[in-house]
């Protein structure tokens, strides 16, 4: 294909918490090395990204917090789009599917294929909530995983072997929303049915794309294909989305698997309307490369089913390439978003300020390409001392800090050039084409290493030719050797700029330069004879074992709120439905003492409690037996519901409930009073 222009999509990160190193090696980093790239190239090229803000974690984060999806989606967007922005990812527009153009652009698409007579209606049986009085989403099942036996598992996938999932697979499935059990109700939708574009999706995919596209990649769509592919819902009954445009499709939105990936063409036309663009060339001329930018969970998505919406609107190109990456692990564990074993990008940013191309170097050196890799705070911290400092930022500070000591940071003149010259001039002149072959085949860390490699070729020509020592018998000859060396660190502000935009900047700040496209890169003509370089400031700083230091225990401490000294908990309920204050003064709440405690007859799980309210002294049933003693809980003040109605249980009349905590390590607390409160004390 002759390529006349570039539409290159991030993935649209669910606007319900921040950025992490997980999804900045997998995807962002990435994209924007290429995208950076292709524009130094020349190459017409549209960067879009946006925050997906339909997602059910979106609902589940809100129920979680009492607040609305709309209060989630605000907070995350503006957060996550600061974020990208002073990380230097150079989006030429980050959206939102909120935006009144995403609804419009998702609503006519859904159109075109429905009345192209594409999609199927079915009337099917579908989960639902009869307390929460809803259907329940993927992510509103949990269940056992019928693949690992993790008891987690969401109706979509679980997160613990990562096998993908319908919520009729999952054992003993429950509500996210009440914790009941749900039932099967039935209710109408709209399936894009991918059986009949099976045999395409082979020919275009398997027969196409085998050489092109990255094992990875390749492996995960024919497996898919292989086991036979079936309609998919493009609806669900939910109250929090695109509206489903149709007159019987009230109190349905689009599923967000249909949705999101249609905000790239929502962006792509926000992005034109502000700059005067047009929009089509980039998603329906031929003669666009569309090229998605991924983690390996939505492989499925942007290589089957993306495309087989795009080929049954028929109006649009269709991806050329999907280079999705693995999963970028956290000091030997999966990152987790649940459980904060992560590092997120806005922390860092505060903790590591003008630090951003260490953190991009580091990620895209170990970006997991192929396979898993890990991120550790031991190898950041290596990285950037043994490379970064001791080699480029070596380099660059020393052939200025010479040029500046024998020529007054004036560029001398190259005089008669040696073997040892043209030999350091022709591998300069080799490297853009190495680079470029490594870029246009999605391999970065091979081309970080390359680049490299131009900063250890400038210093081993340093250390062979000896500058210092020639300089009081062949002042000429060290005149051609700091120009040579200057070239070099021209050539590396061109190179480097889609690895570390910042540090770039920096350079050529030093030497007194315009930024320059990729096509000058390989000349030893950069910097003219008599040019005026700056004084030299360095480039990178020893990030010190303290700082390493600080950030592990902060990670190994993440599940303790510095702030209140308390445990956070991974897995915390969903708020019940909201009661008025009337309800809440019902309830009239003690101290008490447990003056007394027995285990109770034929269970393993019940105490028998004497409590002193003092109003009286009464008997509570507990099921704290496989926590607690009860030798060792005598005597300890405890919070007690005294007007709860009295209840028999195991043939023992219990008269109030004791308030209990659960523990991070999942024991049963006392809640306990601060300081000394006499029994009866009202808590209000």
């Amino acid at each position: 294909m002759n390529t006349e222009r570039y539409t290159v999509t991030a993935a649209l990160p669910y606007a319900n918490g921040p950025i992490h190193i997980g999804h900045l090696a997998g995807v962002y980093v990435p994209a924007d090395i290429y995208v950076r790239y292709l524009r130094s190239k020349g190459r017409d090229v549209v960067f879009v990204s946006g925050s997906d803000e339909h997602g059910v974690p979106i609902t589940i984060k809100a129920k979680k917090e009492g607040v609305t999806p709309q209060y989630i989606v605000d907070k995350y967007h503006a957060q996550i789009k600061k974020s990208f922005a002073d990380f230097g990812i150079s989006f030429d527009l980050y959206s939102r599917t909120s935006n009144k153009v995403h609804h419009d652009t998702a609503s006519e698409f859904f159109t075109v294929l429905n009345d192209k007579g594409v999609l199927e209606v079915k009337t099917t049986d579908q989960y639902y909530d009869e307390k929460a009085g809803q259907f329940l989403a993927d992510r509103y099942i949990i269940g056992g995983c019928p693949n690992c036996g993790y008891t987690e598992a969401y109706g979509d996938q679980c997160e613990s072997c990562g096998t993908s999932l319908s919520p009729s697979e999952l054992i003993n499935p429950r509500s996210a929303l009440s914790g009941d059990k749900p039932v099967r109700k039935k209710t109408k939708h709209w399936y894009l049915p991918l059986n009949r574009y099976e045999t395409w999706l082979k020919e275009w995919i398997i027969d196409g794309h085998k050489k092109d596209w990255k094992t990875n990649v390749y492996g995960q769509c024919k497996s898919w294909i292989d086991q036979g592919l079936n309609a998919r819902a493009v609806t669900r009954d939910l109250d929090w989305g695109v509206p489903v445009p149709v007159v019987d499709g009230q109190g349905k939105v689009l599923y967000v698997w249909f949705d999101a990936p249609i905000g790239y063409i929502s962006a792509t036309r926000e992005w034109a309307a502000q700059t005067g663009n047009d929009w089509e060339k980039y998603w329906k001329d031929p003669g666009t490369k569309l090229v998605h930018f991924i983690g390996k969970d939505n492989i499925v998505f942007h290589c089957i089913i993306f495309p087989a919406m795009l080929k049954s609107h028929g109006e649009y190109v269709l991806p050329d390439n999907v280079p999705a990456n693995e999963f970028l692990n956290l000091e030997n564990n999966k990152v987790s978003t649940s459980k904060n074993w992560a590092v997120w990008l806005h922390e860092y940013l505060e903790d590591f300020p003008g630090k951003q191309d260490v953190l991009r170097y580091v990620l895209c050196v170990n970006a997991p390409e192929t396979k898993d890799n890990d991120f550790t705070w031991k190898d950041f911290q290596a990285r950037n001392n043994n490379e970064l400092v001791a080699i480029l930022g070596n380099f660059i500070n020393r052939v200025v800090v010479l040029t500046h000591k024998f020529f007054n940071g004036v560029i001398p003149e190259r005089g008669a050039l040696t073997a040892f010259d043209n030999k350091l001039i022709q591998r300069i002149a080799d490297f853009p084409d190495v680079l470029s072959l490594n870029f246009e085949n999605f391999k970065f860390r091979e081309a970080l290493n390359t680049f490299m490699d131009i900063s250890r070729l400038g210093n081993k020509y340093l250390a062979d030719t000896e500058p210092w020592k020639l300089i009081k018998e062949d002042r000429e000859r060290v005149g051609t050797i700091l120009n040579l060396s200057l070239q070099v660190a021209a050539n590396l502000a061109i190179m480097g700029e889609p690895f570390l935009p910042f540090t770039v900047e920096k350079i050529n700040n030093i030497l007194g330069l315009d930024k320059k496209q990729w096509n000058s890169a390989g000349s030893i003509d950069l910097i003219g004879t008599g040019h005026q370089i700056n004084e030299p400031t360095l480039l990178f700083e020893k990030i010190e074992d303290k700082a390493i230091e600080f950030q592990i225990n902060k990670l190994n401490a993440t599940k303790t709120d510095t702030k209140l000294g308390n445990k956070v908990n991974d897995e915390i309920k969903p708020v019940k439905d909201t009661i008025l204050y009337e309800d809440f003064s019902k309830l009239d709440l003690r101290i008490g003492t447990i003056i007394g405690a027995e285990k109770v007859e034929k269970s393993n799980k019940l105490l028998k409690l004497k409590i002193d309210t003092g109003m009286d002294r009464r008997t509570v049933v507990s099921g704290i037996a496989k926590d607690y003693s009860p030798g060792e809980i005598v005597g300890m003040k405890v919070s007690i519901l005294i007007n709860l109605a009295p209840k028999k249980i195991m043939g023992i009349e219990s008269q109030g409930m004791i308030l209990m905590g659960e523990g991070d390590d999942g024991k049963l607390a006392f809640l306990l009073p601060d300081k000394e409160i006499v029994n009866g004390s009202v808590i209000s």
